[in-house]
């Protein structure tokens, strides 16, 4: 279980799945540890993954100061990985809530980053969030479900501000409700930080308007990849994301929701490691 100190001194851990050419991979939550990911539906066959526990997460060590769970403060810590690494320039994969936090660190260090992958992004960063009108749209697309009727009341409730989270709405972010999405769900409780989380994207953690002005000079090619069943992102939302970019893709992945490796590992994958080996987008069903 590899260690290295941040620029802070925090000690922080990541591990390593798979073999080949490293892969760094940041998780979301916000604050969630690693494990979560699994390996990624098995693209850990493909590349050598290196997924980060973030600070106060997983087997990283708490941080003096709780200031530093700010996305932008986080950046501090990605760089510190690449430099422990010791790559010239990486290739990144982040999930969720740690899309902005890849955006944070292409717009600080774009000469570090080779290619980015977005997976289900909360683009924070740039100053736009999945208004509830679309995660309510998202929702109603799963009205034929088994689970539905008990479930919507609960995600209404939720959309509303309710102060507790209900479990019941789990199924709304996964493309099928199976053993193995509720099994992923069932860890979940044990994964996060929850005063890191009310950090993360606190009041100056973004500057929109000059990350946005930065990214769209990155050089790097970018995959922005949606699920069709996703809430936040829906894909209309991660197409404005791609479109900030001057080098990026979109792939809505036909039947998925907010964790697309589970949904449909074999799609995922295949998608992902073309991107990352430059080999072109395969031909495999879009749901765009």
């Amino acid at each position: 279980m590899p260690i290295f100190a941040a620029p802070d001194g925090t000690e922080l851990t990541y591990h390593l799945k798979g073999e080949g050419e490293p892969l760094v991979v940041l998780p979301g939550g916000p604050m969630q540890a690693s494990r979560y990911l699994g390996d990624l539906g098995g693209l850990a066959a493909h590349r050598q993954l290196v997924l980060l526990d973030l600070r106060g997460t997983g087997d990283s060590a708490v941080p003096v100061d709780p200031a530093t769970y700010r996305c932008d403060r986080l950046v501090d810590d990605v760089e510190a990985l690449r430099v422990r690494l010791g790559l010239e320039h990486m290739d990144v994969l982040a999930h969720s809530a740690g899309g902005s936090l890849a955006m944070l660190y292409a717009a600080r260090y774009p000469e570090r980053v080779r290619r980015l992958v977005l997976v289900t992004a909360n683009p924070w960063a740039l100053g736009t969030a999945a208004p509830p009108e679309d995660r309510l749209a998202a929702a109603l697309l799963r009205k034929d479900e088994p689970w539905f009727p008990a479930a919507f009341p609960a995600f209404e409730a939720w959309l509303s501000g309710a102060p507790d989270y209900d479990p019941a709405i789990a199924p709304f972010f996964y493309g099928r409700w199976d053993r193995a999405a509720q099994e992923h769900h069932a860890r979940g409780d044990e994964e996060f930080n929850e005063e890191a989380e009310a950090v993360y994207g606190s009041e100056g953690a973004y500057d929109p308007p000059a990350t946005h002005a930065a990214l769209s000079r990155l050089p790097a090619p970018v995959l922005v990849l949606a699920g069709e069943l996703d809430g936040a992102p829906r894909p209309e939302l991660a197409r404005r994301t791609a479109d900030v970019f001057p080098h990026a893709e979109l792939a809505v992945q036909p039947g998925a929701a907010h964790y697309p490796w589970l949904d449909d590992p074999e799609w995922f994958v295949r998608h992902v490691s073309a991107f990352l080996d430059g080999s072109g987008t395969p031909a495999l069903p879009s749901a765009e």
